[in-house]
């Protein structure tokens, strides 16, 4: 076990109601880049191409969004080390929740139950004129068969990704469900965040100052490294797997 790994341990086995916040640096190991790492994806696409406002108003915006989601529909991204220790985490009964800033899906895919997606997910497509709901799938052969800017076949409304846009309000459900947990925690893991994003870097700050203990791992500085108790530079991946496995440990379970 990394030297690391021991005190992160220590944190997890004596929480009663942990709650983990993860951003897209948990996502890298998958094969996902980060946004604002130096090789990530804002150094290679303009951000304030992504508003609500463009999506809703220009058209050929649409069609190149959904010509892009139809040409990467075969990628295929699998949770990896770190997703599953968080998993494991959760059925020793340790975790509470997962609160996370990524729209992949994978803590779900690794056996988290209780995964709160502030930014959304690209699992369906929603209509933004009465909010019917249809599988990604669905619509993307839709995409397939020429219908380069589909609308809603119920009310003719824009389709759009179930993923949150600049300048969309995150789901206030989301949002408020994430603060109060947090609020609840006793012990707070931030995994692969920058923590510059707010509302949602607000949920961590929120856990703080509730009296909950903070530890965060994440391989740059963030702005919340100060009002952390225990903070780690590296890949999630190893450093989870061998703090959970110490958990168990210490937890006296197989």
């Amino acid at each position: 076990m990394s030297d690391q790994a021991r005190p992160l341990a220590e944190v997890l086995a004596a929480a009663k109601r942990a709650i983990a916040f993860t951003g897209a640096g948990i996502s890298t190991e998958s094969g996902i880049p980060d946004f604002r790492g130096p090789q990530g994806i804002w150094t290679k696409i303009d951000p304030a191409d992504f508003t609500l406002e463009n999506y809703l108003y220009n058209d050929e915006h649409r069609r190149r969004i959904w010509r892009f989601r139809l040409e990467n529909k075969g990628a295929r991204y699998e949770p990896n080390a770190g997703h599953r220790a968080l998993a494991d985490l959760e059925r020793l009964g340790v975790l509470d929740c997962v609160v996370t800033q990524n729209i992949d899906g994978l803590h779900i895919e690794a056996g988290n139950t209780t995964v709160l997606e502030l930014h959304g997910h690209g699992r369906s497509v929603r209509c933004l004129g009465c909010g019917d709901e249809h599988p990604s799938g669905e619509i993307l052969e839709r995409v397939r068969a020429g219908d380069d800017d589909p609308h809603c076949t119920r009310c003719g409304g824009l389709l759009k990704s179930a993923t949150i846009s600049f300048g969309e309000p995150l789901p206030a459900h989301v949002v408020d469900e994430s603060f109060a947990r947090a609020e609840a925690c006793d012990v707070c893991l931030v995994v692969g965040s920058s923590l510059v994003v707010y509302p949602a870097a607000g949920i961590p700050l929120a856990a703080v100052r509730a009296g909950a203990r903070l530890a965060i791992v994440n391989e740059e500085p963030t702005p919340l490294d100060g009002e952390a108790e225990l903070v780690i530079r590296g890949r999630a991946g190893s450093i989870l797997t061998d703090a959970i496995a110490a958990v168990r440990e210490m937890l006296g379970v197989q």
